[in-house]
């Protein structure tokens, strides 16, 4: 257990809305705490810290490819902090460079993976939902106030007995997968290793990610960015699809080839897509995404909700009781 006061640097709104539970989670391990807040201008005193916080209102519109000056401030202050050891951040994946950064610097940095699955799986569960029954199209219709019904060609499948291949089987993963064997779909799973599943769903490998797309009527990406999982659905995996699949991406932008998925949306090759996350965000206005008829395009926004905050301090705090006690930490980027 520390002998001085742990140093924690956070936000102004995050030492406003926290102190109070930071307080009783520092005194109920017998630590004690000093808040180090980034001014909100740029200052050239450099400040210290052993602990940092990243909530979301440091990140606020800052992408990981369009970093804000406010938020720049912030990730510097950590950069330049000598004494960090350990970052927390309110995001369930750790891809942005500055984490890398600090892991190369030897911090540990931790995630709020969880925190937001439910929200995230609703969300691809709605996209997918309005794909299958065709909802843009009768949006469209409403705003040109065309009665339009479904009927004669080109009717919605039915769901029931239709196959989802879902990439991930994290907490996200796992709640799309139950949904949809409720709503009477087959569901494969592609994970690390291809362990035993409950009944009713199929696992393979990474290896055997191909073999499996042939038979794929929606292919949800519900996986960290890795490795492995970057490029992964390419243009000769979009081939592989069967005519008129549909792609819902709740993972990262970069687990597609985007050039590759708009030429497939744009021959009907994939029949529809729900896109939540791309290849650069912001998207730019340019991009046909924003345009084409059987895409639905969101900005990064499946995981909101006004519950999430509170769950991420959640595991912050239980985290902060574990550093303090020198337990292991939750959710640690390997």
């Amino acid at each position: 257990m520390p002998s001085e006061a742990l140093r924690i640097l956070l936000s102004g709104a995050a030492l406003q809305s926290q102190r109070a539970a930071i307080d009783t989670a520092m005194a109920a391990a017998g630590a004690s705490w000093q808040p180090v807040v980034v001014p909100p201008v740029d200052d050239p005193r450099a400040v210290d810290a052993d602990v940092a916080f990243v909530s979301r209102d440091v990140t606020g519109l800052s992408t990981k490819h369009e970093i804000l000056p406010a938020t720049q401030r912030f990730y510097t202050a950590m950069l330049d902090a000598p004494s960090l050891r350990w970052t927390h951040t309110h995001s369930a994946g750790a891809d942005r460079a500055i984490f890398g950064q600090l892991r190369q610097r030897g911090v540990t940095v931790t995630t709020s993976s969880g925190a937001n699955a439910g929200v995230v799986a609703q969300t691809a569960l709605a996209g997918l939902l309005a794909l299958a029954r065709h909802l843009p199209q009768l949006i469209d219709a409403q705003r040109e106030s065309r009665w339009a019904p479904l009927i004669g060609t080109g009717l919605p499948r039915d769901l029931q007995g239709q196959r989802a291949t879902i990439v991930g089987w994290g907490p996200i993963g796992q709640q799309i997968g139950a949904v949809l064997r409720v709503l009477g779909l087959t569901v494969t799973v592609v994970r690390q290793r291809a362990a035993s599943m409950e009944p009713g769903f199929d696992a393979v490998t990474f290896e055997q990610f191909d073999s499996v797309l042939p038979d794929t009527d929606w292919l949800i990406l519900a996986c960290p960015l890795t490795v492995r999982t970057r490029g992964l659905v390419d243009r000769a995996a979009l081939q592989r699809l069967p005519a008129g699949a549909r792609l819902v991406n709740v993972a990262r932008g970069e687990v597609v080839d985007e050039a590759a998925l708009i030429d497939a949306l744009r021959a009907e090759q994939l029949g529809g897509a729900y896109l939540d996350v791309f290849a650069h965000e912001p998207l730019a206005a340019s991009s046909p995404l924003w345009s084409l008829p059987n895409v639905i395009a969101t900005p990064h926004s499946a995981g909101f909700s006004d519950g999430n905050a509170a769950r991420v301090v959640d595991i912050f705090l239980d985290n902060l009781r574990r550093w303090s006690v020198g337990e292991t930490l939750r959710n640690r980027v390997d």
